[in-house]
């Protein structure tokens, strides 16, 4: 078990859509029916795609600043990530990602040998488990994020499958085999959650962009910007579904608090719900 009582799960569901969570997240839903999590909706950040979406989660700053502009930008980071800040506290982070997260935050360009599996304490991922191929199994990702949490014990671990993504890429939207991956990894949260909340993890589940019908994003329609918020414990601080819709700049600053940590300086926390009971 780890040291201290911040200890944070942050699950990324790539290309979720926020009417896709709620209709076909059975157990996600459930819980949300029990009173054990809480969730509403957010709009993504514009260009709502990938890269610029990984560093406005983990940044909480909009591309105008940060220059994460589109998906073809490959370079580390210029901002203070919820990384950094963890490791800067004595906090020990991981990430089971795709290798963009680790261009962002670790090295770049991405080298599939040498970047597969990386441990080095002074960088802000620690131990991160990083994936190249869109159709890598959800499945193979939650299981190299549970090594990673069993093995090196973080404080901070953040999870980001592909599979909803690559569905929708590939059918649409509002196909069958997108509707299929978001139920697929449903049954991976529903295997996992439970252990993780009885080991003292708060856990946030959430979506970077969503997906229109023709299998787009990147533009500004509800379908491809607003995805689900999902945070554990019984807090009854999240907006009623429907009521609010958060703006996505406030995901870093809530991670930080979650983990007990200040946020950096170019976080916006004005309008951050008082989400978290310590």
């Amino acid at each position: 078990m780890t040291d201290t009582a911040n200890k944070l799960i942050v699950v990324v569901l790539d290309g979720l859509r926020y009417d896709a969570a709620r209709k076909y997240m059975g157990y996600m839903e459930h819980l949300v029916e029990q009173g054990q999590m809480s969730c509403c909706s957010v709009q993504s950040e514009l260009p709502s795609l990938s890269r610029p979406l990984y560093e406005v989660l983990l940044t909480g700053t909009p591309v105008s600043r940060n220059g994460i502009t589109a998906n073809h930008i490959v370079r580390l980071s210029h901002e203070e990530s919820v990384f950094h800040l963890a490791v800067a506290a004595n906090l020990r982070t991981a990430a089971a990602a795709y290798h963009w997260v680790s261009e962002l935050y670790s090295s770049a360009p991405f080298d599939p040998v040498a970047d597969r599996h990386q441990h080095n304490v002074l960088k802000p991922i620690q131990h991160g488990s990083f994936y190249f191929e869109d159709h890598y199994p959800d499945s193979h990702v939650f299981a190299d994020a549970e090594y990673l949490r069993t093995a090196y014990d973080p404080h901070f671990l953040y999870i980001h499958p592909m599979n909803i993504d690559d569905a929708g890429h590939r059918s649409g939207g509002e196909s069958k085999e997108y509707e299929l991956a978001v139920r697929r990894a449903d049954g991976l949260l529903a295997t996992l959650l439970p252990k993780w909340v009885e080991e003292g993890y708060k856990v946030i589940i959430t979506a970077d962009h969503g997906m229109n019908a023709n299998g787009c994003h990147g533009g500004v329609t509800p379908a491809e910007r607003l995805v689900p918020l999902y945070i554990s414990g019984n807090n009854g601080l999240l907006p009623e579904a429907g009521a609010v819709t958060l703006p996505q700049l406030l995901l870093a600053p809530l991670m930080c608090r979650c983990l007990g940590l200040a946020p950096s300086k170019a976080m916006i926390t004005e309008g951050l719900p008082s989400l978290v009971q310590t």
